[in-house]
């Protein structure tokens, strides 16, 4: 029957296939139905823009069954085809089309293929993929030719009666590819030379843009998916573009030159992963994966989907291209779930594995470490398998497993001269010699943040981490020296427990070059006795004073705080003479001057009695002290070899006295002074912060005095007269006139006594009495209260000790208004009656002053001064009640003062221990007007007496009645002065009185008074 077909031009038996396709829908309508849905599920859904890669893949099986190189062109002309449109050819070298391929072309789902061992199509749908873009698809061989028409399929059908109603529904849309027909001799296309199949599509014009873009995406991935293509050209109107692939040594292609490193496992399925697939996958129970990469990473095009073995729709983000055997679903279009394509994924992760290996060790494999987030489920599955078997690949330099690996993010320096084994002086290391420090540390150009190592299971340090580790390491200074070299550019927070080498400790080693010292000027060798920490002079590096080493001079060795403490316990020292050696020795090359680093007055040194002594407890042989110090004061005299070997000036610096030491402080707390929290040691340092504390008044903090001077053992002299003397000189006067001040939490700053006033001031040291008890020559009321200072002190240094200087700054003192009223009782003192009621006058104007009522008063008895009894005075309250006081103690202050000076003193008033009744009779009269020329706001009228009687005596005036009496011109100008308060004005009223012609003249001469 073939034979007579091939007779009839009809090779490959095209029209049996049709007969017997029609007899099979005419039998069963439902079949015709069935088939036409089948085809259009695949042309519109699976393969509606595949039919460049199924052309393709076709194209590989046909070289793969022939046995030749893959070969195929693909030729696009958008117009001037024969039918006047756009038509593709895809032109491939490869066994020809033969009767077989025809039918399993006609049949859907049976592909011919099925036992061909590395065939790409197994399913024998692929070519329904043309149905999409043409209506009149050929194929032809040089053994004949077939062509599918949808025109001529549907004028067969309408001859079967039994489709007609179906035909109608489907509003004559007929199945293409089920009714092949033969090609005639005429029809044939022409066949390029050294190809064998043609196909050729003419398109419909709704496709003509996808299949162009088809084609412009055409890549290396379809050369890689399709390994038996060694070469697919495309030319659209006239424009060529050729792809090539040499395949050289296994895993390597070359696509227009760009090599590809590729990676490929296979086997044979285990059987019962295939228990779920389809009967026809079952008979094929191979599996494939290949991984494809070059070593410029995916070219852009590339589509970011898995190749099943051609494109599907299943997304890949990895930067790679996969190409693997999975199942697919019915689609073909997406990887079918189940255990199969877990196994796959499986083998396709180790094979990733494979494939980074294959690459040479570079920071560039990170690129290609796949992150935790997939593009979708399957993605997603890979990525897992994959970062699943990174840590343990041989991917990290001298082929180090990510598990074995550590990065670290610091300088690269440093981190190359650990990673290179860091060897003492004079050795090299091996490549691949661990480090000293840190086994498995990558070098410096693999970034130690790099997410993708913490995938590949590199553990990560900590720069702070090592430098603690480096403790460990036996190395020269020099080392030393040159791994500080490495560390400049890190950063100093992480530097803080590097170890350093010390100097003349036999190479021990201590952590953190804060507070070391690094040597200048000074020989570390002959300070050994101070516990001072050098850096060893070979591994000192600027990285070390960064790092808070001290570049120490003198100075700065002198303030070190192991000094301090060796002047702290010299005493207890094992050599004490060593440690005075050492520190006066410092001293001496510091320069520092006498009082300028108190501490060092704790050092201990021999006197010239053979016993130790604080230096501050030390004088010169030539030291003022020696003669004005009390005999029984803790003071020896400095040894006289001592004296000679660093001579006075150094000494004197050291604390040794050559004067009076003294004590300094910086910021302190006058609160802890005075709870004794804090000391200076010096004599009632207590009480003097408490009185300053008093000055000030209650504060939120406690405040400061951030510059202390003071001179120190006051309580010791003897001799005062010469103390003082001393005082009056520098460097001591400062600390005597100079007062403190003190910072409250505000920021403001208040003057105060200075500790040294302050003692002085409470202290017999001025003639054996307290310089309080002295004034100077300037305030005549202070008279017969206190002394004239003796002569031989100047005047700011008397001042500064306390000696009164006026009525008025006495009063301003704290306390100073119970010391005048103490002095004014004293019987032992005379207060001349012209400055009595001066005194008591500003007492009573001291408004802030509080006193204790006294005991005893200076009072004022019939016109003489006397000192009584404070309960047999009265404070005078007015002029016009003394006729009635005779022999009554007076305290008389100026007019006004009465009730706030009996408030102060506790004394009862003068007019309320007087009945004060009027007994005689009065006259009401005018006040003459020549009175208001004097006295502007004087009363109208006044009762006027022949004789005023008050109480049975005879006054000259009176007024406590609310009346004005009066008795002759002396009583009225006294009554009217009084009670207009203008007390100084009597005198002239009474001339006036008298004589009213005086006015003018009176007046003119009050015009000259000051």
């Amino acid at each position: 029957m073939r034979d007579d077909a091939a007779r009839d031009g009809d090779p490959f038996g095209t029209r049996a296939l049709r007969e017997r396709v029609l007899r099979a829908w005419s039998e069963s309508p439902a079949r015709f139905r069935e088939d036409a849905n089948t085809e259009e599920d695949f042309a519109l859904g699976g393969y509606r823009d595949r039919v460049v890669v199924e052309l393709a893949q076709n194209a590989a099986d046909a070289a793969l069954r022939a046995a030749v190189p893959g070969r195929l062109r693909l030729t696009l002309r958008t117009g001037g085809g024969p039918e006047g449109g756009a038509v593709l050819t895809a032109a491939n070298a490869g066994a020809p089309l033969d009767e077989a391929g025809v039918e399993a072309l006609s049949t859907l789902r049976a592909s011919s293929k099925r036992d061909d061992a590395g065939s790409v199509g197994r399913f024998g749908v692929g070519f329904a993929a043309v149905v999409a873009v043409s209506d009149r698809p050929a194929i032809a061989s040089r053994t004949g030719g077939v062509v599918w028409s949808r025109e001529r399929a549907r004028e067969l059908v309408e001859g079967v009666p039994v489709l007609a109603d179906e035909l109608a529904r489907r509003g004559g849309h007929v199945p293409l590819l089920r009714l092949p027909f033969a090609l005639g001799d005429a029809e044939l296309p022409d066949i390029p030379a050294g190809l064998d199949t043609v196909v050729r599509l003419p398109l419909r014009g709704d496709a003509v843009e996808s299949v162009q873009r088809q084609m412009e995406q055409v890549g290396a991935a379809l050369m890689l998916a399709l390994p038996a293509l060694e070469s697919v050209a495309l030319d659209v109107d006239g424009d060529v573009r050729e792809l090539t692939a040499e395949r050289r040594d296994p895993g390597e292609v070359v696509i227009d030159g760009g090599v590809w490193r590729t990676a490929e496992a296979h086997g044979e399925i285990p059987a019962a992963l295939l228990e779920d697939r389809p009967v026809e996958e079952r008979a094929r129970p191979f599996w494939q994966v290949r991984w494809a990469l070059p070593e410029d990473g995916l070219p852009e095009g590339v589509p970011g989907v898995v190749h099943a073995p051609t494109p599907s729709d299943e997304r890949l983000d990895l930067p790679a291209l996969l190409i693997a055997s999975f199942p697919l679903a019915p689609d073909r279009r997406h990887v079918a779930p189940g255990p199969l394509t877990d196994f796959l994924v499986e083998r396709a992760a180790e094979t990733y594995i494979r494939l980074l290996g294959e690459f040479p060790v570079s920071p560039r494999v990170l690129r290609l470490v796949p992150g935790p987030v997939g593009a979708g489920e399957l993605d997603a599955k890979i990525r897992r398998g994959i970062r699943e078997r990174l840590p343990e690949a041989p991917l990290l330099p001298h082929r180090t497993r990510g598990r074995d690996a550590v990065a670290m993010d610091a300088p690269a320096p440093f981190i190359e001269f650990l990673a290179l084994g860091a060897l003492p002086d004079g050795e090299e290391s091996e490549p691949g010699e661990e480090s000293v420090v840190v086994a498995g540390l990558l070098p410096p150009e693999w970034p130690a943040r790099d997410p993708a190592l913490a995938a590949l299971g590199v553990r990560r340090v900590e720069l702070a981490d090592v430098i603690d580790e480096l403790a460990a390491v036996d190395r020269e200074p020099a080392w030393w020296h040159r791994l500080y070299g490495t560390l400049a550019e890190a950063a100093t927070d992480a530097l803080g427990a590097l170890p350093v080498p010390l100097a003349g400790d036999a190479g021990r080693i201590v952590r953190g070059p804060r507070g070391l010292l690094i040597a200048d000027g000074v020989d570390p060798g002959g300070l050994g006795a101070l516990g001072l920490r050098f850096v060893h002079p070979e591994a000192v590096h600027p990285l070390l004073a960064r790092l808070g080493a001290v570049e120490a001079g003198p100075r700065a060795v002198l303030g070190d705080a192991a000094v301090r403490a060796a002047v702290e316990e010299s005493f207890e020292a094992d050599d004490p003479d060593a440690v005075a050696e050492a520190v006066l020795g410092l001293v001496a090359a510091a320069h520092i001057d006498p009082g300028e680093e108190s501490w060092l007055a704790d050092l201990a040194l021999p006197g010239d009695d053979g016993d130790l002594y604080a230096a501050g407890e030390l004088l010169l042989p030539e030291s003022p002290l020696r003669d004005l110090m009390a005999d029984d004061a803790p003071f020896g005299v400095v040894d006289g070899e001592v004296l000679e070997r660093w001579g006075a000036e150094v000494l004197a610096a050291a604390g040794v006295l050559d004067g009076f030491a003294l004590a300094r402080g910086e910021d302190v707390n006058l609160t802890g002074l005075a709870d004794a929290a804090e000391t200076l040691e010096l004599d009632d340092e207590d009480l003097w912060a408490d009185d300053v504390l008093r000055r000030i008044g209650p504060q939120d903090l406690p405040p400061l005095v951030p510059e202390f001077v003071a001179v120190r053992d006051l309580e010791l002299v003897d001799d005062w007269a010469a103390a003082l003397r001393l005082l009056s000189r520098p460097p001591w006067r400062a600390a005597v006139v100079d007062p403190a001040h003190a910072t409250l939490h505000n920021g403001r700053r208040v003057a105060v006594p200075s500790y040294t006033a302050w003692w002085l001031s409470r202290h017999p040291v001025l003639d054996g009495r307290r310089p309080g008890e002295f004034r100077l020559g300037g305030d005549e009321a202070l008279t017969g209260l206190y002394d004239i200072a003796p002569e031989g002190l100047d005047e700011r240094l008397l001042l500064a000790l306390g000696v009164r200087t006026s009525l008025d700054d006495l009063l301003n003192e704290p306390g100073g208004a119970q010391e005048l009223l103490d002095r004014l009782g004293d019987p032992g003192r005379s207060v001349p009656r012209a400055h009595l009621g001066e005194l008591w006058t500003a007492l009573a104007d001291a408004t802030e002053a509080e006193v204790e009522p006294p005991d005893h008063v200076r009072a004022v008895v019939d016109g003489k001064v006397e000192v009584v009894d404070a309960a047999d005075a009265l404070v005078l309250d007015g002029p016009d009640v003394l006729p009635l006081l005779q022999g009554q103690p007076l305290v008389i202050a100026a007019q006004g003062r009465h009730e706030r000076l009996a408030e102060l003193l506790d004394l009862p008033l003068a007019g309320d221990e007087v009945p004060g009744v009027v007994q005689s009779q009065g006259e009401k009269r005018s006040v003459p007007d020549v009175v208001t020329a004097v006295l502007p706001e004087t009363p109208t009228h006044y009762i006027a007496h022949e004789r005023l009687v008050v109480d049975g005596q005879h006054v000259p005036w009176w007024t406590r009645d609310g009346e004005i009496h009066a008795s002759g011109p002396g009583g009225l100008a006294r009554a009217l002065a009084w009670s207009t308060e203008n007390w100084a004005d009597r005198l002239m009223v009474e001339a006036v009185l008298h004589d009213p012609e005086v006015l003018p003249r009176l007046l003119a001469e009050t015009d000259l008074e000051p």
